[in-house]
């Protein structure tokens, strides 16, 4: 199908809504949710295309699911304060982000049983990602404001870049360069992987507290979720914002198609905004899929185009108290559930 004719049936399918509207769009929607049960938070959500399966951070632990049946069939446990999974297929190995004892856990891909610890020189490691133009595993330590690179192969700490800021999510143009969000600053960060020496770093403004981040490598273009309920994009080759567009509130992760030209932002309102790429400088905002609330965070799969989020049911906010002024209502127990949306 041509691209024109394929943005006119998007365009059919995804009638109706604006991003403040918060409704679902008809193109997409919840094909179904995988309940995984058990305690804990989450947070980042990793696609396994070599093995079929979905990583999932749960607080203390890691959740693995069977995409292949959308069941879950694995747990890693003791990961303090798990944040992401970055996977290299060419050591066979997985390696967490653990912010709660600032140490990544590396586990065997095949039996998903840990192999190894390192700790870190840092405090908080967030955002995880493998980076294959300088084949390191790459962690974002938002509690020392920088970034520590990591040899797949032995394990061992190679050095740290200062970031300035606050790191949030991030990802490589596979060519050397990474590019991150300082969430603090409303600042994103490109620092040469090898060297681990920033080389520049561009205003996000009118973007505030930008988090999620992904990219498309073609046409060097660069989709970044902001609180202030705006996604913007930005040309990573000379770090100019080509244009913002409305999403929804709550945004935690952004996600990319090559395939379809699409991208998406996991607002934890309950909906996942959709763009199309027209042209490098021109994107459409299709509509927003209705979700549920709490999935700030996705992960695409981009054989089968279908979009994961987690999420739970709540119970009802605790009153404001001077050491927990923004207090988040609490998780009703046994309701964590992984969304799959699709057409």
């Amino acid at each position: 199908m041509v691209r024109h004719g394929l943005l006119a049936l998007l365009c059919g399918l995804l009638i109706g809504t604006t991003p403040a509207q918060g409704q679902s769009s008809a193109g997409y929607h919840v094909v179904k949710k995988i309940g995984t049960g058990a305690e804990g938070g989450w947070d980042y959500l990793t696609v396994d295309t070599a093995g079929n399966r979905l990583f999932v951070s749960r607080g203390t632990h890691v959740q693995v699911i069977d995409l292949r049946r959308d069941t879950l069939i694995a747990d890693i446990p003791n990961t303090l304060g798990v944040h992401g999974v970055a996977l290299v297929y060419g050591v066979g190995k997985g390696f967490t982000s653990n912010g709660r004892d600032s140490t990544v856990t590396v586990f065997d891909l095949k039996t998903l049983a840990e192999t190894g610890r390192i700790k870190l020189p840092a405090r908080n490691p967030d955002a995880i990602i493998y980076d294959a133009a300088s084949n390191r595993v790459i962690t974002f330590n938002g509690g020392s404001a920088n970034a520590t690179a990591i040899d797949p192969a032995t394990g061992t700490v190679i050095g740290s870049v200062n970031l300035g800021g606050k790191p949030e999510a991030a990802a490589g143009d596979g060519k050397g360069h990474v590019f991150v969000n300082i969430e603090d600053k409303s600042e994103l960060v490109k620092f040469d992987a090898k060297e681990l020496e920033v080389e520049k770093r561009w205003s996000l403004a009118p973007c505030e507290e930008p988090t999620g981040l992904s990219f498309d490598r073609e046409r060097h273009r660069i989709f970044i979720g902001c609180s202030n309920k705006l996604m913007a994009i930005v040309n990573s080759e000379n770090g100019k914002l080509v244009t913002t567009l409305p999403i929804g509130s709550g945004v935690d992760g952004t996600a990319f198609d090559p395939a379809s030209r699409l991208a998406f932002s996991s607002n934890g309102e309950g909906t996942l905004t959709v763009v199309h790429e027209d042209s490098p400088d021109k994107f459409t905002v299709m509509g927003n899929v209705a979700t549920q609330r709490g999935a700030r965070t996705l992960a695409l799969d981009p054989r089968t185009h279908r979009i994961y989020l987690s999420t739970a049911q709540f119970g009802e906010t605790p009153a404001p108290t001077a050491e927990r002024p923004r207090p988040r209502p609490p998780m009703i127990p046994g309701t964590f559930t992984v969304l799959v949306v699709g057409q």
